[in-house]
C-alpha cells in the first residue's frame, strides 16, 4: 500500500465540486483508494464523492489518500501531482457578493417615520409587493407507504427518470442555473447516494421511501456539523433531490396545489431549495426573507442572476403577523418596510426612478465606442462559455465575442454534442452578434479538462500535456464535426475560427488541410456554410514568438492567452502554492515578449488580441495598450469600466509608459511605474444639462435632496450619493438655506463628492422647506469637494445676492427648459 500526505488547498473546503473532481481522477484506477481526514479522524472511499463530502474536510486539513492494488504506484505519481495542481481549481464555486454594507439610512427616508424591520442583506436591490409565506413540503406522508418487493426496481427506475429530468433540463439552461444543477446530477450519480438507499431497505428493512428520507438525513446531519458554512449550506441541495426523488417515485403524493405566484410578492420562507426557486414565476417574484440561507447558497446565486434582492436577519416566525400586508423589500439599506404609507411610498418611487436611470445610463456609456483620448479605436470584447452569455455581454457595450470557449459545450455530459446541436449554439451567438465579430475557439479538452467519454488516459502534468490541438488527430471526426457546424453557422454571421495550444507550423497546416476538406465535403453536399472563416490561434507556448513571421504567413489574426502563456514562459505552476508567488505577468520578460508578437505582427499586418484574464485588468489597460495590442477581451461585466477608463487615455503618454516598463529590471519597478501613473481626469464643469431638472414630479424637500444627490451619482459626479445627501441634512439642521423669493440653496462641502456640481430644480409646484420665508418653487444646490479651492459660501453668497435683483430673479423663473437655466447662469454668474 502507498500513500500520500497533504494538506487540503481548498478555500471553501472539499464540497460537492471538487469532491466529484477527486472522485473522477481516483475513479481512473483499478487500485482502492480510501481518503482519510486526520484532523477528524473520518475515513472515505475516494471514488464515492458523498462519502468525501461527508468527510467535513476543511481548508488547510491534514489528509492523506490511501492507495492499494496492481497499479498503485502509477496511482501515487498521477494523483501526487493532481493534488499538489489542479487539484485546487476544482474549488472555483461562486464565492457571493462581498458582505453588504448597508448603507446608513437616508435623513429622506428617516424623515418619514417608517415602520422597518432591519435585516441583512444578502443580494441588493429594491423590490415592492405582498408578503407571503412559502408553503413547505411535509415529507411525513411519504412514510406511510409500505415497504414493497418492487422498491429496489423502482428506485433504479426513479433515479434513472431524475437523471434524464435533469439533463433535459441542463439542455435549455446556461450560467449558474447549468452549473447547479450540474452538481445535483453529479450526486445522484454517486454510487453512494444510491448505495446507502439499497443498503437501508436490504439491511434495515426500510420501506423505500423512508430509506431515502433517512439517506437525506444521514447525510444532512454530517454537513450541518461541518465548521464550513459553505459544506452546511449543502443541506439545501441534498434536500432538494431527495424531495425530486420521492416526488418522481410517488407522484400522486405531491402537493395538490403548486405554489404560484400571480401578483408582485415578498416571499417568506426559512430556505428554498434550488428547484423550488426556479419554478417560480420571477415576473412576480420582487425579493425574498430567507431565515437560514448563507451567502454561498445556490439557491442565493440563482436569486442574484435574476436580480431578485434577498434578505436576512429576519425569522420566519417573527414576520407571520405580518403575512398578507404590502411592505417594501429595501436591500440597499437591509430594512423591510411594513405598510409604506404614501410618503415612504414615493420615497421609493423615486430610489426605483433613480435606479433605472443609472441602469439606463451604464447602458449608455457601454454603448460608447472604444476610443481613447486621442481618436484612436480599441476593439473591446467579450469573454463567454455559452451563446446565453451573448446577450449580456452586447448589452455590457461588447463590440464583439473575443473568446467563445467551445469546450463548454462538451462538459457535463455522457457524450460529445452532435454537429446540429452546435450548429444551433454557434448560430444563436453570431445572429446575437448582429454583424460584429465572433472568434470561436475550437475545444479545449483534454489535459486538465477530462471529458469521460473521450477516454484519454490521466497523466502527471496535465497542463503540459494531451490537450487542445494536440488531440485533434487522434479525434479527427469530432474535431471535423466541430469545424462543419462552425462553418455552417459561420453563413449568418461574422465568424473567426481560433485554435488553442499551437507550438508548431505543422499543426497549423494540418488545421487548413482539414478545414479545407471539411469545406469539399460541405459543398459537395450542397450544405449552405461560410466562404470566409478567417483563422487565428492562441499564444500560448512561448516557442511560437521566435516564429511568429513564419505564422502570419499561414494565420490572420493572434490572441495572446496570458494565463497559461505566463506559466508557460516562467516554468510556473500557477495552481502549486509553493511557487504560485512565481506567477505573475506584469514583469520585463513577459512584457517585452508581448511587445516582440506584437511588433512582428503588425509588421506582416495582423492584429494581436489578448483573451486572458490580464485583459480585462483595468490597472494594467495604460501599459497593454502601450504594447499596441489591437484587441482586448474580458469578461461582460468588465466592459464598460474598461470603455470609460480607455477614454481617458491617450496612445502616446501609454507608449511612453510602456516602453519604461519593458526597460525595468524587475517587476517591483513596473508597479511603481504604474502607481505614478495618473492619467488626469478631462474637468467637469460646475454647472451642466446633466445637473439641471425640470418638470420632475417631486412633492418634498427630501425628495429634491434625495433625487439630486442620485442624479449626481447617474452621471458620474458621485459615487456615494446617500452619504452626500446626509451631509446637506447636516448642514440644513444648523440652518434654513431658504432665501427667499421661492428659491432654496442647499451646500456643503463634501467627502463624497467627485466632481463639483452645481445642480438645479424647477418644480412644477412650490414645496415646503420648513422655513419662514415661505414655500420653494426653484432649488439650487452646491455640492463641493472637501479638497475644491472654490469656497462653497462664496459661491451661496453670490447667488443670494443676485437673486436680491428682481430682473434677474424673474429671467430665472421665466426659463422653462435645462438650456435656458443654463445660459441665464452662465451669463450672470462667475463660478
Amino acid at each position: 500500500m502507498l500513500s500520500i500526505e497533504f494538506f487540503c488547498p481548498l478555500p471553501n473546503g472539499l464540497h460537492a465540486r471538487p469532491a466529484w473532481a477527486l472522485k473522477e481522477q481516483c475513479s481512473a484506477w483499478r487500485s482502492d483508494i480510501r481518503f482519510i481526514n486526520r484532523r477528524l479522524n473520518t475515513h472515505a472511499d475516494a471514488k464515492s464523492s458523498l462519502a468525501l463530502i461527508s468527510t467535513g474536510t476543511l481548508f488547510n486539513d491534514s489528509c492523506v489518500l490511501e492507495i492499494n492494488g496492481s497499479d498503485e504506484e502509477q496511482a501515487r505519481r498521477v494523483l501526487e501531482a493532481y493534488l499538489t495542481g489542479a487539484f485546487i481549481d476544482s474549488d472555483s464555486i461562486p464565492s457571493g457578493d462581498a458582505p453588504h454594507v448597508a448603507h446608513p439610512l437616508p435623513r429622506s427616508l428617516v424623515r418619514l417615520a417608517p415602520h422597518l424591520q432591519h435585516g441583512i442583506t444578502l443580494a441588493s436591490g429594491i423590490g415592492a409587493g405582498t408578503l407571503r409565506g412559502w408553503q413547505s413540503d411535509n415529507l411525513k406522508r411519504y412514510c406511510q407507504i409500505p415497504a414493497s418487493p418492487e422498491d429496489v426496481t423502482r428506485l433504479e427506475h426513479s433515479l434513472a427518470t431524475l437523471a434524464e429530468q435533469l439533463n433535459h433540463r441542463l439542455r435549455g439552461l446556461d450560467g449558474e442555473s447549468k452549473t447547479i444543477l450540474s452538481a445535483h446530477l453529479s450526486l445522484i450519480q454517486d454510487e453512494e447516494f444510491g448505495g446507502t438507499i439499497r443498503r437501508l431497505i436490504a439491511e434495515e428493512r426500510l420501506s423505500l421511501a423512508e430509506a431515502i428520507i433517512r439517506n437525506m438525513e444521514l447525510i444532512c446531519d454530517k454537513l450541518s456539523l461541518s465548521a464550513s458554512d459553505y459544506l452546511r449550506e449543502r443541506v439545501s441541495d441534498i434536500r432538494d433531490i431527495s424531495e425530486q426523488l420521492l416526488n418522481i417515485t410517488w407522484p400522486e403524493l405531491q402537493q395538490t396545489s403548486a405554489f404560484t405566484l400571480s401578483a408582485p410578492t415578498i416571499l417568506v420562507a426559512e430556505d428554498l431549495t434550488p428547484s423550488q426557486f426556479l419554478s417560480l414565476d420571477t415576473q412576480y417574484l420582487k425579493g425574498m426573507v430567507l431565515e437560514k440561507t448563507g451567502r454561498t447558497s445556490h439557491t442565493l446565486i440563482l436569486a442574484r442572476a435574476a436580480s431578485v434582492p434577498v434578505l436576512s436577519g429576519l425569522t420566519v416566525a417573527s414576520l407571520a403577523p405580518l403575512m398578507g400586508k404590502e411592505v417594501i423589500l429595501d436591500g440597499i439599506c437591509s430594512v423591510l418596510v411594513v405598510e409604506p404609507n404614501d410618503a415612504v411610498n414615493d420615497y421609493y418611487s423615486v430610489a426605483q426612478r433613480l435606479a433605472d436611470r443609472r441602469h439606463q445610463q451604464q447602458i449608455k456609456d457601454a454603448g460608447l465606442p472604444a476610443l481613447t483620448r486621442d481618436n484612436v479605436p480599441v476593439e473591446i470584447a467579450a469573454n463567454i462559455g455559452s451563446a446565453l452569455e451573448a446577450p449580456g455581454a452586447f448589452t455590457c457595450g461588447a463590440q464583439g465575442i473575443g473568446l467563445f470557449r467551445t469546450e463548454m459545450l462538451y462538459m457535463d455530459r455522457d457524450s460529445a454534442p452532435d454537429e446540429q446541436e452546435q450548429f444551433e449554439a454557434y448560430q444563436q451567438v453570431l445572429l446575437s452578434a448582429q454583424g460584429k465579430s465572433v472568434i470561436f475557439r475550437t475545444m479545449d479538452i483534454g489535459g486538465d479538462k477530462q471529458l469521460s467519454y473521450l477516454n484519454i488516459p490521466q497523466e502527471e502534468n496535465p497542463f503540459l500535456g494531451y490537450r487542445a490541438v494536440r488531440i485533434y488527430p487522434e479525434f479527427a471526426d469530432l474535431f471535423r464535426t466541430q469545424l462543419r457546424a462552425i462553418l455552417r453557422a459561420g453563413a449568418s454571421g461574422n465568424a473567426l475560427l481560433m485554435i488553442p495550444m499551437v507550438h508548431s507550423l505543422d499543426q497549423i497546416l494540418w488545421i487548413k488541410q482539414e478545414l479545407q476538406n471539411v469545406r469539399d465535403a460541405l459543398a459537395s453536399q450542397g450544405l449552405r456554410h461560410t466562404a470566409h472563416l478567417p483563422l487565428g490561434i492562441m499564444v500560448e507556448v512561448p516557442s511560437v514568438c521566435f516564429i511568429i513571421d513564419h505564422f502570419c504567413e499561414e494565420v490572420d489574426f493572434f490572441s495572446i492567452g496570458s494565463n497559461d502563456m505566463t506559466q508557460y514562459l516562467y516554468a510556473v505552476d500557477r495552481n502549486n502554492p509553493r511557487v504560485s508567488g512565481l506567477y505573475n505577468p506584469i514583469t520585463p520578460s513577459f512584457l517585452r515578449m508581448v511587445r516582440q508578437i506584437v511588433t512582428a505582427a503588425h509588421r506582416h499586418g495582423k492584429w494581436v488580441g489578448i483573451c486572458g484574464e490580464l485583459g480585462g485588468e483595468q490597472r494594467y489597460l495604460p501599459l497593454l495598450l502601450g504594447l499596441g495590442l489591437d484587441e482586448f477581451s474580458m469578461s461582460g461585466p468588465r466592459i464598460p469600466a474598461v470603455k470609460t477608463q480607455l477614454r481617458q487615455l491617450d496612445m502616446a503618454t501609454c507608449r511612453a509608459l510602456a516602453d519604461k516598463a519593458c526597460d525595468s529590471r524587475s517587476a517591483e519597478e513596473i508597479e511603481a511605474l504604474l502607481a505614478d501613473f495618473t492619467p488626469e481626469a478631462p474637468p467637469r464643469p460646475l454647472l451642466a444639462l446633466e445637473t439641471i431638472v425640470v418638470n420632475e414630479p417631486l412633492t418634498s424637500k427630501e425628495q429634491v435632496l434625495q433625487f439630486l444627490c442620485g442624479n449626481l451619482a447617474i452621471h458620474g459626479r458621485t459615487e456615494n450619493p446617500l452619504e452626500l445627501e446626509e451631509d446637506l441634512w447636516q448642514r440644513e439642521e444648523i440652518v434654513t438655506t431658504a432665501v427667499g423669493f421661492g428659491v432654496a440653496i442647499p451646500h456643503t462641502k463634501s467627502q463624497w463628492i467627485r466632481h463639483s456640481s452645481i445642480s438645479i430644480a424647477r418644480l412644477d409646484k412650490a414645496i415646503d422647506w420648513e422655513s419662514d420665508l415661505g414655500d420653494v418653487e426653484l432649488v439650487i444646490m452646491l455640492t463641493l469637494g472637501a479638497q475644491e479651492g472654490i469656497n462653497h459660501v462664496k459661491v451661496f453668497s453670490q447667488l443670494a445676492r443676485k437673486l436680491v435683483n428682481k430682473t434677474f430673479r424673474e429671467s430665472l423663473f421665466a426659463a422653462t427648459t435645462p438650456q435656458s437655466i443654463l445660459d441665464l447662469l452662465n451669463a450672470e454668474i462667475t463660478f
